[in-house]
């Protein structure tokens, strides 16, 4: 059985995980085309480095016997984390990886700085659904016509929560994004 690892990305990993997230849009059949497009329009090279800066860890990568075999790719939203996109590699989808990932997920994320984890899914998902029920996430409501017309479910889990200040979002400001610029520059 192969040794599962999860990581958090660097700036070498992004070609890899841009790749194959654009393929795992593309091929899912549970979206339209419309959303299909704007998803990948937006979750960009320059997005997921963004993502880097604010914390790289917001780009989990599983990894099988130390190849990678999966990402998980989050970001902070109002106190919460929301979780984008995860999926396991074509090369790895008939391993435990899926089922690893939601544990490191949670374990990572789970450390009072955020009050829940949720994501969309469409209802018609139901490995997803089932996946995240068994790892204690609920469907809390059913959003009709949520995004390009398209209905979606809020599947979430409560986090333990300190009182302490929330993350402040994506925008990294224009410091940040000089500091990208920059340490693209250098090789960094």
């Amino acid at each position: 059985m192969a040794e599962m690892t999860i990581r958090a990305a660097t700036s070498a990993d992004i070609t890899l995980i841009h790749r194959e997230l654009a393929d795992v849009i593309a091929s899912s059949p549970f979206y339209s085309e419309r959303f299909k497009a704007h998803e990948t329009a937006r979750l960009n090279r320059n997005f997921l480095h963004s993502l880097l800066a604010i914390d790289p860890w917001h780009i989990m990568i599983m990894c099988a016997d130390g190849v990678p075999g999966g990402a998980m790719v989050s970001g902070p939203e109002l106190g919460a984390v929301f979780r984008y996109w995860s999926w396991v590699f074509p090369s790895h989808r008939q391993t435990k990886l899926g089922m690893f990932g939601m544990r490191a997920f949670d374990a990572h994320w789970d450390n009072k700085r955020f009050h829940k984890a949720f994501t969309f899914v469409r209802p018609e998902n139901e490995v997803a659904r089932m996946l995240l029920k068994r790892y204690g996430y609920k469907e809390t409501a059913l959003l009709e016509q949520h995004i390009f017309g398209q209905d979606y479910l809020l599947i979430e889990k409560f986090y333990t929560r300190a009182d302490e200040p929330y993350d402040q979002g994506v925008n990294i400001g224009r410091l940040g994004r000089l500091r990208l610029r920059l340490k693209g520059l250098v090789g960094g």
